[in-house]
């Protein structure tokens, strides 16, 4: 497996990244989307087994390739699982050219300063070097922002930057993600908060380093330019945080050098009650749309 060649690919950005680690607290929520109510399990095995099954069959399908999608974000529990009797980190690398990436985060703090930061990770250490081992390209951590803080964005940047090295030092490239709620009234003062306190960080960041950003859609466009461009970016990626796939789509058309990697927005429309063909051809159509949206511009 060629570090340089999964690299290449992400930084290119000729395709999007998708998210596919829901963890415990939201997959009920996917399950339901999906049309698997809860009274269908009775056990987090159970559980998992069935979210698991559905992501076997988005990742199996005839459009899920490096083609359009550069790279796919996995749950701790799916990266322990296989695909095809194969380690699913390897069998997105070898078998459809998607980079694999994985989830670490343990969860959200509670609220303060208008931000909640990521609880603490003990064993990150340990699991970086599992997820390393198995083949993983690169990990994701999500902190979120509830208003235009000026102290909260600077603490929820610091930690995120600070968890980053440590990733990097486990020879992982790191997505921070300090999303912001697309449901708050200082949204857009918010961003330009969290676009200077990202650009300072990265100007601190060693000349060998590199990281990735997942950010929400801004509301002026072209906002994050400058960290697009900036030399220990590797890549920016957007998160859809709750708008239809087609907003999302359409925000995103609007920032160039962004790329989707979106969670909900992907697998908007596939249920279990369709069959492979249905199934297929809707996740074709999305593919292709939400690819259209992040090459544009």
């Amino acid at each position: 497996m060629s570090y340089q060649e999964q690299r290449d690919l992400v930084h290119a950005g000729q395709g999007f990244i998708a998210a596919l680690d829901q963890s415990g607290g939201s997959t009920p929520k996917a399950l339901a989307s999906y049309g698997i109510d809860a009274s269908a399990f009775s056990s987090d095995a159970e559980m998992f087994d069935m979210i698991h099954a559905m992501r076997s069959r988005i990742v199996r399908s005839p459009d899920f390739t490096g083609a359009k999608v550069v790279g796919a974000i996995l749950f701790e529990d799916t990266m322990d699982r296989d695909f095809d009797g194969q380690p699913a980190p390897q069998y997105l690398w070898q078998k459809r050219g998607v980079v694999p990436f994985l989830k670490v985060d343990k969860g959200l703090q509670d609220t303060a300063d208008g931000v909640q930061l990521l609880k603490p990770m003990p064993d990150l250490d340990t699991l970086l070097q599992r997820a390393a081992a198995l083949g993983v390209f690169g990990t994701k951590m999500r902190s979120v922002i509830h208003g235009a803080n000026r102290a909260g964005i600077s603490q929820i940047v610091t930690q995120q930057f600070e968890i980053g090295a440590q990733i990097i030092a486990q020879g992982l490239v790191p997505i921070l993600e300090p999303e912001v709620s697309i449901a708050i009234s200082d949204k857009a003062e918010a961003e330009n908060m969290l676009r200077d306190a990202i650009l300072t960080h990265l100007d601190a960041v060693p000349a060998d380093h590199t990281v990735m950003l997942k950010l929400t859609l801004p509301e002026t466009a072209n906002l994050y330019r400058q960290i697009c461009q900036h030399p220990r970016v590797l890549s920016v990626v957007a998160l859809s945080g709750g708008y239809s796939r087609a907003e999302a789509n359409a925000r995103l058309s609007q920032n160039s050098k962004m790329i989707a990697s979106f969670s909900r927005a992907l697998t908007e429309g596939l249920t279990a009650q369709q069959s492979d063909s249905q199934f297929n051809q809707t996740l074709a159509q999305t593919i292709d749309e939400i690819y259209r949206a992040s090459i544009a511009g």
